[in-house]
Parts: C-alpha cells; sequence; structure tokens
C-alpha cells in the first residue's frame, strides 16, 4: 500500500463561455519519506495538481488517498511552503512559528517548545522576538518551513519555495530543508522550474506535459545521487548528463513536439 495514491486525476475549468482542462489521466504513487518533484512547461498544471493533492481543489475526476484514506479527511497531515513565506508582518517570529499550532488547537508547551527548538536548528536562535521584516529573505523562509513543520504533517507540499531567493541563499536552504526533512523522515512533493533542484533534491521526478497536464516520462534518480546533499549532488558525475536529458525533453515539451 503505497503513502500517497493520486488516481486517474482529470480537472477541467469551467467558465460560462468556455471548458479548459488542465490535468488529463494522471495516475503516480509517493512511498512514505520519499521526496518527488513535478517539473514541467509552463501552464502545464503543476500547482493546479498540488492544490488537487492537498485538497484545496476538488477534481473533476479521479482519487488521491493519502495512507489509503480521501485526502479530503486528513486533517493537519498536510503541509504547505510556498515561494512567498506568507508570515504575518505584525507578529513576532515566534507568534508567527505557532500560528499553525494555534489555529489547529495543537498549542501546548510541550509542541511550543519543540517548535522553539527547530528555530534554533535552523540557525536561528534569539530572533522569537523580532518581526518578520527585521529577517533577510533566507531567514523568513527557515520561519516558513518551522512554522509548517510544527503541526508535524505527513505529507509537505512545497511550491516554489525557493524560486525568490538569490542563488547562493537558494543552494544554501536547498540543503538545510532536504537535511531536515531527512531526519524528520517527512514525506515531500516539490513543484519547481528548475531542472537542477529537482534533480538535485528528489528520489523521483515526474515530468507533465503541455496542457492538459500528462505525465509525460518519469525519472528515477541514481543511487548515488539520493545519497548526496544537494549541493554535493550538483557536483556528482551522473548529475550534467541527467540534466541535459531531462532539459531536451523539456524543450521538446514547450516547442509542442512531446
Amino acid at each position: 500500500m503505497s503513502f500517497l495514491k493520486v488516481q486517474n486525476i482529470q480537472h477541467t475549468y469551467f467558465t460560462k463561455d468556455s471548458r479548459t482542462t488542465a490535468l488529463s489521466d494522471i495516475s503516480l504513487t509517493v512511498e512514505e519519506g520519499e521526496f518527488v518533484s513535478i517539473l514541467g512547461p509552463s501552464g502545464c498544471g503543476k500547482t493546479t495538481l498540488l492544490s488537487i493533492i492537498s485538497s484545496l481543489i476538488k477534481p473533476t475526476q479521479g482519487t488521491v488517498l493519502l495512507e489509503n484514506k480521501p485526502v479530503s479527511t486528513a486533517n493537519n497531515d498536510i503541509g504547505y511552503m510556498l515561494q512567498q513565506d506568507y508570515l504575518f508582518p505584525w507578529k513576532t517570529i515566534e507568534e508567527n512559528i505557532l500560528l499553525g499550532l494555534k489555529l489547529s488547537k495543537q498549542l501546548t508547551e510541550k509542541n511550543k517548545s519543540a517548535a522553539l527548538n527547530l528555530l534554533q536548528q535552523m540557525g536561528l536562535s534569539d530572533v522569537e522576538k523580532q518581526l518578520p521584516k527585521q529577517l533577510s529573505g533566507g531567514m523568513r523562509q527557515r520561519v516558513a518551513l518551522v512554522r509548517t513543520l510544527a503541526t508535524e504533517p505527513k505529507l509537505l507540499m512545497l511550491d516554489e519555495p525557493f524560486s525568490a531567493l538569490d542563488y547562493q541563499t537558494k543552494l544554501k536552504l536547498e540543503d538545510l530543508v532536504s537535511q531536515t526533512l531527512d531526519e524528520f523522515g517527512k514525506t515531500a512533493i516539490l513543484v519547481t522550474h528548475d531542472i537542477g533542484e529537482a534533480i538535485a533534491m528528489s528520489d523521483r521526478v515526474y515530468l507533465l506535459s503541455s496542457r492538459p497536464g500528462r505525465i509525460h516520462k518519469t525519472f528515477e534518480m541514481p543511487e548515488e545521487l539520493k545519497t548526496l546533499s544537494p549541493f554535493n549532488s550538483r557536483n556528482h558525475e551522473a548529475y550534467p548528463s541527467l540534466f541535459q536529458t531531462i532539459w531536451k525533453e523539456l524543450e521538446s515539451l514547450e516547442q509542442g513536439n512531446g
């Protein structure tokens, strides 16, 4: 039994005058503790798929099961990390990271202590009483990750969480997020435009075709890359040829040949 099972997903957006099929016949599985990425041309429905998996959108057709139960029943089991950190500017860092626990009525002294401890593990000591505007973009994204992990979700949805950061910060954060998810044994799905990021962070990469989005190809990452940190996997000899292979496939899709 797979941890996450996406079965025959189809999704169509209707307006008064038109219908647009965003996704067609998508089926995939993710095992517990795996990190998978979804790549594809712009407008291929990557974020729509993420929204369906997290039950923010009900698909036109198909089912999503988390631990063999409909994902719509998964209360607090799914955490989201987005391109924007969405920290409340008038709340302190401590108030921001405890917000999810408060809203889900899970705020106890033990959970509060664990969240503050995680903040320290992320290299963010002595920032609890500061406001978000006092932190850099990379620091705010680390705070957003702590807030997401504080509620102990079983599945993490990462929607281009590093794309607004400068390259050096992005590389450091990829390593930190990867290491943290490994330590906590978390399962994650990343939507990204960045082929290198997908290769460096993932166990498996799903490449979607142009609209309607279908699974065009699945790439299993070699074991020698899976065992390395994202930064080190970018420097491995297996990385360039894999990058070129996925690049060519993506390019053919964007030119309408896929």
